[in-house]
C-alpha cells in the first residue's frame, strides 16, 4: 500500500451511503483507496451522486452501488453475498443507514407507535443485526474483518419525542460489544460511533428551526457535528492499528453529552 492509499485492495460496504454521514464516509474510503459499496434504499439517483461527488475528487479508489431493502432479511443477505462474490472479499461494513421518526407517546395513536416501532427498529437495528451477522461469516473465511455501527447520543441520554430511535441505538451499542466479545477469535472487530447532531438533511428541521441555537449551545464548542467528524472516526477504526479497541463506543458530540 502506498502513503496515500491506505485502504488499497480492501472491500467496503456502507448502508445508507446515498447522503449525509453515509455519503462522506464513502468518499473518505474512496480517497484512501478502497473499493466502496454504496447502499441505498430507493433514492438511486442519491447513491449515484455520491459516486459522482466522491470521484470527481482525488480518489485513489473505485465506488460500486448496490440498493436493498433492510427490512428484508433476504435482501440482506443477497447484498452482502453479492458484495463478496463480485469483489472477491469484504474487509469493511458500516451500519450506517437509519431514520428517525417523531413519534411522542402521548400524541400519537396505538397504530402509528407500533408503526414507528416497527419501521424503526427493522431499519436501524435489525437490518444492522443481519448485515453483522452475512457479513462475519464472509469476514471469518477470509480471516477477519472489521464492523463499524452508527450509533447516536441518544441512546445514552434518551429520546422523549423518538424512544423507538432511542432504544435502537441503544440495541446496537449492545450488539456492537456483544459481536466485539463473539467475533474477537476470528480476527473481527467490531465498534460503534455515537455522534450527537450532525448537519445532515435528517437534522435539518431541528437545526434550521427554533430551538437551533439552542441546540448548538449544548456542546461547549457551541456547534452541532459535521459528516467529517463522524467520517474521521469511522476511517479510524477501520485502520488495522485500532484492532485493540474492538469493542469501544466513540462519543462524537463535543461534549453534548458526558458519560461515565
Amino acid at each position: 500500500m502506498s502513503p496515500g492509499s491506505p485502504f488499497a485492495g480492501r472491500t467496503v460496504l456502507v448502508t445508507g451511503g446515498s447522503g449525509g454521514i453515509g455519503r462522506e464516509i464513502c468518499r473518505r474510503f474512496a480517497a484512501a483507496g478502497a473499493t466502496v459499496w454504496v447502499h441505498y434504499g430507493g433514492n438511486e439517483a442519491a447513491a449515484d451522486e455520491t459516486i459522482a461527488q466522491a470521484s470527481a475528487e482525488d480518489s485513489h479508489g473505485r465506488l460500486e452501488k448496490i440498493s436493498a431493502d433492510l427490512m428484508d432479511a433476504s435482501a440482506v443477505a443477497a447484498m452482502v453475498d453479492r458484495v463478496a462474490e463480485r469483489s472477491g472479499r469484504l474487509d469493511v461494513v458500516v451500519n450506517n443507514a437509519g431514520i428517525f421518526e417523531r413519534h411522542p407517546p402521548l400524541e400519537v395513536t396505538y397504530e402509528q407507535w407500533q408503526a414507528a416501532w416497527q419501521r424503526t427498529l427493522g431499519i436501524n437495528l435489525i437490518g444492522p443485526a443481519n448485515v453483522c451477522h452475512r457479513a462475519a461469516q464472509v469476514m471469518k473465511a477470509q480471516g477477519g474483518g472489521k464492523i463499524i455501527n452508527i450509533s447516536s447520543r441518544g441512546a445514552f441520554r434518551g429520546e422523549p419525542e423518538c424512544p423507538a430511535y432511542g432504544a435502537s441505538k441503544a440495541g446496537i451499542n449492545a450488539l456492537s460489544q456483544s459481536l466485539a466479545l463473539a467475533l474477537a477469535a476470528d480476527g473481527i472487530q467490531v465498534f460503534a460511533v455515537a455522534p450527537g447532531f450532525v448537519e445532515t438533511a435528517m437534522a435539518r428541521p431541528y437545526l434550521t428551526g427554533e430551538m437551533a441555537d439552542s441546540i448548538r449551545r449544548q456542546s461547549p464548542l457551541g456547534r452541532v457535528a459535521t459528516v467529517g467528524d463522524v467520517g474521521y472516526w469511522v476511517l479510524c477504526l477501520a485502520a488495522e492499528e485500532a484492532s485493540f479497541a474492538t469493542g469501544a463506543i466513540i462519543d462524537v458530540n463535543g461534549a453534548s453529552y458526558l458519560r461515565s
